[in-house]
């Protein structure tokens, strides 16, 4: 079964060239079946990438699934235009009262900000205490991750000597994780950020559970049991040139950063980087929407009634 969303929305002609399917309302309503509803609360800048990105990962599963474009209310978006963001983005306040099966709370170039100094810090709060109630299963993602750990089980951030930028190898530590179906032994992750989440501080909590680690960068992806939600420090679901993009952009801006590790060949800027984690990407989101799928209620009402 495609994605549906907007037939207007800039990532459905890019989506339909790269062979996911898609489809529109009217044909959406022609199937007797519930699809799955999953939210995407875009953190992001650049939004309208980050919706390709995610939206390209959803709607590679064979299900059915309705993807919702959320924000925070209260924040403008600097480098997406108000008219995209009025078209197709609803604010949290505007879905609070739905249920979802799935919900994605993005990273944010925040990272170096203590939360409590996030000018959006208290509703985003309110949305991690809200999926609780209202959201099956979450997947939190780099900022979004650190945020919703240390807001859930107080497990603290630390900044870095420098920046963690490039593609590292990662160890798959739970092969028997419904996580992780079908994911090789080691693999190759991007990794862009400031900070950074400690084992010791996570491992005082009895309901997490480490899925990846990195001995470069450390912790990549937790899960935990009793609240459904997927901790991802890093961004598997990046694109071939994201890293390249970030580069150059500090390049062109003057800002120090060194050349993402293991990411150019030969080390060249040159050179068209070459994607070796998409599959992993893929396998990844497929697993969770399967995992969704299997587990949430057949009335979408009834998530949360079980608490």
């Amino acid at each position: 079964m495609p994605i549906k969303i907007p037939d207007t929305l800039p990532a459905f002609e890019t989506l339909v060239q790269e062979g996911v399917r898609v489809m529109t309302e009217t044909l959406a309503i022609r199937q007797d079946i519930r699809p799955l509803q999953i939210g995407l609360l875009n953190l992001m800048p650049n939004k309208i990438k980050t919706e390709l990105q995610m939206a390209r990962l959803v709607g590679a599963s064979p299900l059915q699934v309705e993807l919702s474009l959320i924000r925070i209310g209260g924040h403008k978006a600097k480098n997406t235009s108000e008219d995209h963001l009025l078209a197709f983005y609803q604010t949290w306040e505007e879905v609070k009262h739905r249920k979802f099966d799935g919900f994605i709370i993005t990273g944010a170039p925040i990272e170096l900000l203590p939360y409590e100094d996030v000018t959006y810090w208290p509703e985003m709060q309110e949305i991690l205490d809200w999926t609780e109630t209202n959201v099956h299963s979450t997947m939190n993602v780099c900022w979004g991750a650190m945020a919703a750990v240390y807001h859930f089980h107080g497990v603290p951030k630390y900044e870095l000597k420098e920046k963690a930028f490039g593609v590292y190898r990662h160890r798959n530590l739970k092969p028997s994780s419904i996580y992780l179906n079908g994911f090789s032994d080691n693999f190759e992750v991007p990794v862009s950020r400031w900070t950074e989440v400690r084992r010791a501080d996570i491992e005082k909590s009895e309901s997490l559970e480490i899925l990846m680690e990195s001995s470069e960068m450390g912790v990549c992806l937790v899960h935990e049991k009793r609240g459904r939600r997927l901790y991802m420090f890093n961004h598997v679901e990046y694109d071939s040139t994201s890293l390249s993009d970030e580069y150059f952009r500090d390049v062109n801006a003057g800002v120090p950063i060194k050349m993402p590790h293991n990411y150019f060949p030969h080390n060249d800027p040159a050179l068209a980087p070459q994607n070796r984690w998409r599959s992993h990407a893929h396998l990844l989101f497929g697993n969770w929407i399967n995992e969704i799928y299997q587990t949430t209620p057949f009335d979408v009402e009834e998530i949360g009634s079980d608490l």
